[in-house]
């Protein structure tokens, strides 16, 4: 059965219930397998999962290349986020510097209009809140972009409550993309409160915590260099052994409900609120069509409850990012 969809806050957008982060077929996870990603890509749309996130620092430009070829024929039957915000120099991400100021903003969306194959972006987020652009700018740029028709909707990404406000001030933010998770829960005391006072949707990356919830995960020390999870310090050492321990309870939901963990992990997060859309990310038709199927289970109250207790934040151990990428979020 297809993909239902969700209004993702209340300012017109209307996305797949379940999306799919393409990150993961250009860097971070391994080697690419560009053919095995683009069966993907189309597995997905065949199964009714029509959201794809993407970023130009993703390669850096190898995945908007990548999406763009593999959605020709079906753009306008899709709904494609993008990412502009780190600074790249002959074709490399600078560490974690940030271009956010207008004329950076305009040409990254020229080039991503180019290698996307499109004339519109869908959805187009700010990638990390640039402290040296006022808000204010930056959703001045945006909002004229949008009346030009080059962009449809606005939104950031691992933004705070007060860039979130200043923001929507000058152009409505239509969605906030940010990690969240059973074991990355940091945006329910203040950020989707705020979410829901300004009609913004939320966008969750990371809903099987890279992987970990799924389960079948080694140790940081056991993959290869290049690949993120080497430096995710909820992978390394001690923290990995506790980190197993308070997500057995997925697994064992898993069993009970003859679902397998990752199901388990992204149902829990469609029960949260029907403005929240995950976007797991992976590279393989069999794990999208698992990660899709989430979508027709239902927990029920004492399952849920189970979950939140036993992945409390207060359970998980270490720090989402290592140092330098946590400097990033603006929180």
């Amino acid at each position: 059965m297809p993909l239902v969809h969700r209004k993702l806050g209340t300012h017109g957008l209307d996305v797949s219930t379940i999306g799919l982060g393409c990150m993961g077929m250009s860097q971070s996870y391994g080697p690419a397998d560009d053919a095995e990603s683009i069966s993907t890509i189309h597995r997905a749309f065949d199964l009714g999962c029509t959201f794809f996130d993407t970023a130009e620092v993703y390669g850096p430009f190898t995945n908007e290349l990548l999406l763009g070829r593999a959605l020709k024929g079906v753009r306008n039957e899709v709904t494609i986020a993008t990412k502009f915000g780190f600074r790249i120099e002959a074709g490399k991400q600078v560490g974690m510097d940030l271009a956010s100021r207008p004329a950076q903003i305009l040409a990254a969306v020229d080039g991503s209009l180019r290698r996307l194959g499109t004339d519109h972006i869908d959805l187009l987020y700010q990638h990390r809140v640039d402290p040296a652009v006022p808000m204010e700018e930056v959703a001045g740029t945006v909002g004229d972009l949008v009346r030009q028709g080059k962009v449809r909707y606005f939104g950031l990404s691992e933004a705070g409550v007060a860039n979130i406000r200043r923001a929507h001030a000058v152009h409505p933010v239509s969605a906030l993309q940010s990690e969240y998770s059973l074991w990355e829960r940091n945006l329910e005391a203040e950020l989707i409160p705020l979410l829901r006072e300004l009609g913004i949707g939320l966008v969750a990356f990371s809903p099987l915590g890279r992987g970990f919830l799924a389960g079948g995960t080694r140790r940081a020390e056991d993959y290869p260099d290049g690949d993120f999870r080497r430096g995710d310090p909820r992978y390394q050492g001690a923290n990995y052994d506790d980190n197993v321990r308070a997500a057995q309870i997925v697994r064992d939901i898993a069993a009970e409900k003859a679902a397998t963990a990752a199901q388990v992990a992204i149902a829990w997060l469609l029960g949260k609120g029907d403005d929240i859309v995950p976007i797991p990310g992976t590279k393989r038709r069999t794990y999208l069509e698992d990660n899709v199927r989430a979508a027709t289970l239902m927990l029920d109250d004492d399952q849920v409850t189970r979950l939140d207790d036993a992945l409390a934040p207060d359970r998980i151990a270490g720090a989402r990012y290592a140092e330098r990428m946590m400097a990033a979020v603006d929180r």
